[in-house]
């Protein structure tokens, strides 16, 4: 079992716990299995907010990868294809249950001195 922490945009963090943003698109994924996603908003709310639950990884070219997810992407396809422009491999995580925390917690709750420019392991 494994969880990572990943820095996201607060308004995908929106989307993502109001429930229209269903996939976490990245150019790059953990080598590990991913469970579990802990939610850092970024700038200007840098607190972690939420855990979501990872159903698996989704791996196809930027358009294919489109095609599969965009009902529920939460992004534009105009914003979607320029963060996967010159990559011909795009990668998605299908998020499942999500917890919202009551308290959004720091990141030195969980031992991180600066926000991951792609993610980090959280140990235990």
């Amino acid at each position: 079992m494994s969880t990572i922490l990943l820095s996201i945009k607060p308004e995908y963090v929106r989307r993502i716990l109001e429930g229209s943003k269903k996939y976490e698109f990245r150019r790059s994924v953990a080598k590990r299995k991913v469970d579990r996603i802990l939610i850092y908003s970024t700038a200007p709310e840098m607190k972690v907010v939420a855990m979501v639950e990872v159903l698996g990884v989704e791996q196809d070219s930027p358009k294919n990868l489109w095609q599969k997810t965009q009902a529920n992407a939460g992004i534009s396809r105009l914003k979607f294809m320029d963060y996967f422009a010159n990559r011909s491999i795009a990668y998605a995580y299908r998020l499942g249950a999500l917890q919202k925390f009551d308290k959004p917690k720091t990141l030195a709750e969980y031992g991180i001195t600066a926000a991951p420019q792609s993610f980090v392991y959280i140990e235990g």
